[in-house]
């Protein structure tokens, strides 16, 4: 690969990253606080794991050159095979679906600008993760890095900012905490178990996002009918849904498989930038959109985010030590 060809996938990565953060909390809020017909969530989340679902489907069928025989050999093999490594994608399949279905209920209660920051608690649930699961070790600079990111989102949560142009009398702020940190911690469990998963085995990224989303989706069906039912055979399945949902779900299936492809060509320091790039890009449209009404207290505990990021995504340069050649006089 070129000079020039990497510097422009870096940049590439930097842009989907970057708008993978921000679009999409700023799109999951504006889709809970517009005017019109509520849409019911487990529906969205549902229709985005079968999105995903037939997008993988054919990436594999892609990566097999368009063999249809071998796509269809390939599924048998893998899936109904080798029946006991389908099930033990069951459980982050569940634990995905679960945490989708909390994102919403965090961004139906939280302003974006706060949802966003405190999401970044997942790298602290999955730091623990690792350390428990993974037996990976961190260096002092990313623990010192976690407690700076707990103050930070402390701060911003015991903060005052507040949206002025949002009708908030039916939003709990704990309630949208509670949720967007179990989502954290779900978030943590699955993507380190996930993991593992994937470094046992040589199935291919695209057929385990198969396999998550097979799994998903009777999950999904259930937690419809589970919390929606009702509502569903008096109003239809897709009540409330427009454009703009359809693009949302779009948007939640898509949007993390174009984060898988471009996250190889981005080191920590440029994740980390995206990231915290995404933070200053919600904030700023907040206060446009929803006329967020930012405070000092806030604004200091995202610096303090945005510092965490960094410093955990910072790997010091490895000591080489020379060998000298020692001649005697």
């Amino acid at each position: 690969m070129s000079i020039e060809t990497a510097r422009k996938l870096k940049y590439m990565s930097l842009l989907t990253l970057t708008a993978q953060n921000a679009i999409l909390g700023l799109s999951m809020r504006y889709s809970r606080t517009r005017d019109g017909d509520m849409f019911y969530e487990a529906t969205a989340v549902l229709m985005a794991e079968l999105v995903k679902f037939f997008t993988c489907l054919f990436l594999v069928y892609k990566d097999l050159h368009y063999d249809i025989n071998e796509w269809k050999n390939t599924l048998y093999q893998t899936i109904w095979i080798n029946k006991v490594d389908t099930l033990k994608v069951c459980i982050p399949s569940f634990i995905y679906l679960v945490q989708n279905n909390l994102l919403y209920v965090a961004a139906s209660n939280l302003d974006v600008a706060t949802y966003q920051i405190t999401y970044q608690l997942k790298i602290l649930t999955t730091a623990i993760f690792a350390v428990l699961i993974l037996k990976r070790q961190l260096i002092k600079t990313q623990w010192l890095s976690l407690g700076f990111l707990i103050i930070g989102v402390a701060m911003v949560q015991l903060s005052d900012a507040k949206e002025s142009n949002v009708n908030t009398e039916n939003q709990s702020r704990a309630k949208g905490f509670i949720a967007a940190i179990s989502a954290c911690v779900l978030s943590g469990l699955a993507g380190i178990y996930f993991e593992k998963i994937l470094k046992g085995s040589d199935v291919s990224v695209w057929m385990r996002n198969v396999q998550l989303s097979l799994m998903s989706v009777p999950f999904g069906i259930g937690a419809v009918w589970l919390k929606h039912g009702s509502e569903i055979s008096e109003n239809g399945f897709f009540f409330g849904y427009d454009l703009f949902i359809w693009y949302l779900v779009v948007l939640n299936a898509t949007g993390g498989l174009l984060v898988a492809v471009v996250i190889k060509y981005a080191d920590n320091i440029l994740k980390g930038f995206a990231c915290s790039l995404a933070i200053i890009i919600t904030c700023f449209v907040s206060v446009l959109l929803f006329g967020f009404q930012l405070s000092i207290q806030f604004i200091l505990g995202a610096v303090f985010v945005i510092m965490s990021i960094f410093m955990y995504g910072y790997q010091p340069p490895k000591k080489t030590v020379k060998n000298e050649e020692i001649t005697e006089a």
